[in-house]
């Protein structure tokens, strides 16, 4: 699984080729400004999770080109030895700012800010654009997903319909930060330490002589892990009351109970009321009903609509790929240089005004209510600003005739610092810990911008001092 995962080679051959160029242009050691952001939010939804930081940070402390990586890049024949020389002697001297793992951003922020060597702000691109994309984009769904469930369990169930072996154990660990209770995937519980939870599927009860004969085995062996699989055959005229009997017949006379059962198939609203009355009529209140079978956020919001009584959600193929949008289009600009110890801010213009970025150097402010601790707005502003902390007043960059004054608030700066220099200075929290302040983050945002359809859309906007430079750049490259 990990074979190329560290190799400075994951990139697109682009980042060589203009490095290449720098090189001989002798620019690569002039010091650049990049950030990573995304455009649009998938799903129509009101915010993303950010999500990849761990990867990030790995690959760049892992960063090395070996003489493997060396003899196939001169197996191309477009770059010289000075430049292969260069390649092998080089250690990574960036500095990195970036959002912490479980916060929730939105479109056009900020998220990573790279400053350092051009040669090596641009050689990163690629990985950086792998690392935090995916994992930013199945959190986010898990969370749209979580959120549907209404306070109801989601099991990541993606495993086997994952695009591949690295995504399904990153995807199941997206998703457990986004607030699902554990995973299917047995390697990503190991590697990140997430529950586990798996029973048997419908080729257990085949390969016995009949249903109820089937579950009694596997209670008999397994009686601390009693979830029988209950559609095999005929949910409500054999598979519910098989699981009742072997509740009845082996469980409870050995101290046990039944710990649920599952619906894989059918009308799971129908079929999960009925199974509720048959289990309740039976004493067995306590038994848990976990409902699988391609879900996703909008089926589960319309199972609760109709009322299905369903504990559990185990969520699989449109999870872990993000099916109703499975690509985050997160992009990584240059935003600013230096020039006798200056910053100068660059731009890049577009017909559409949605690709127009937001030049300079810059950090990311989050406003929130002191009485209620609630995230009022953000604020991208130049990193040199200083804000306020009684009275401010943010304005809509698309309408900026469109003021809002606040006051009675506090703010933190969203971008912590990362690397310095090359050398890690920020202290990695392990999955658990990422989870619980994703949870604590989501918490600030109000549930209007948090609906699965139509949100409420969060305030992020620009300072007055990045709007007019913006506009003045805007201005000053037309007429170029």
């Amino acid at each position: 699984m990990d074979a190329y995962i560290n190799s400075p080679l994951l990139t697109d051959l682009y980042e060589f080729t203009m490095a290449y160029t720098y090189f001989k242009q002798n620019k690569h050691e002039d010091i650049a400004y990049f950030d990573m952001f995304v455009r649009t939010i998938p799903d129509q939804g009101g915010y993303l999770i950010f999500n990849g930081l761990n990867q990030l940070i790995n690959q760049i402390n892992n960063y090395k080109f070996e003489e493997s990586d060396l003899e196939y890049l001169r197996s191309l024949n477009l770059f010289d030895e000075d430049f292969l020389k260069y390649l092998k002697e080089m250690k990574l001297k960036l500095d990195v700012w970036s959002i912490e793992e479980g916060t929730p951003v939105f479109a056009n922020e900020p998220l990573v800010t790279v400053r350092g060597p051009l040669i090596q702000t641009q050689l990163v691109e690629t990985l950086l654009l792998l690392c935090i994309n995916y994992p930013t984009l199945v959190t986010t769904k898990a969370r749209r997903i979580v959120e549907s469930a209404k306070k109801r369990s989601i099991m990541e169930f993606g495993v086997r319909r994952a695009q591949g072996i690295d995504a399904s154990v990153e995807g199941a660990r997206a998703a457990y930060i986004a607030g699902c209770v554990g995973t299917s995937n047995t390697l990503a519980g190991l590697k990140y330490n997430i529950p586990t939870s798996g029973t048997m599927a419908h080729s257990f009860v085949q390969m016995h002589e009949n249903e109820y004969q089937a579950f009694l085995e596997y209670v008999k062996i397994q009686p601390n892990n009693s979830v029988l699989l209950v559609d095999t055959y005929d949910t409500l005229n054999s598979g519910v009351p098989n699981a009742i009997k072997v509740a009845y017949d082996y469980l409870i006379p050995n101290g046990y109970r039944l710990k649920g059962i599952r619906l894989d198939s059918g009308d799971l609203a129908y079929l999960s009321k009925k199974a509720r009355l048959l289990l309740d009529q039976n004493g067995l209140y306590d038994c848990k009903i976990i409902a699988s079978n391609a879900l996703d956020e909008d089926i589960i919001d319309d199972l609760l609509v109709q009322d299905a009584r369903i504990d559990v959600f185990g969520v699989g193929e449109n999870l872990i790929t993000s099916r109703s949008q499975p690509v985050l289009g997160g992009v990584y600009k240059v935003v600013a240089y230096e020039k006798n110890d200056d910053i100068i801010p660059t731009i890049k213009l577009s017909e559409n005004i949605e690709k127009i970025t937001n030049p300079g150097f810059k950090k990311l402010i989050r406003f929130y209510d002191k009485d209620t601790h609630m995230a009022i707005a953000d604020l991208i502003c130049l990193a040199d600003e200083v804000i306020p902390y009684d009275e401010y007043v943010l304005f809509d960059p698309i309408s900026p005739w469109k003021k809002k004054t606040i006051t009675n608030y506090y703010y933190k700066q969203l971008q912590k610092p990362i690397f310095v220099n090359g050398s890690l200075v920020y202290k990695i929290k392990d999955t658990e810990q990422t989870k619980q302040y994703c949870e604590e983050q989501m918490n600030t945002i109000w549930e209007e911008a948090k609906r699965l359809r139509n949100p409420h859309k969060y305030y992020v906007d620009l300072s007055q001092k990045l709007f007019d430079l913006k506009n003045e750049l805007i201005q000053k490259n037309k007429k170029a």
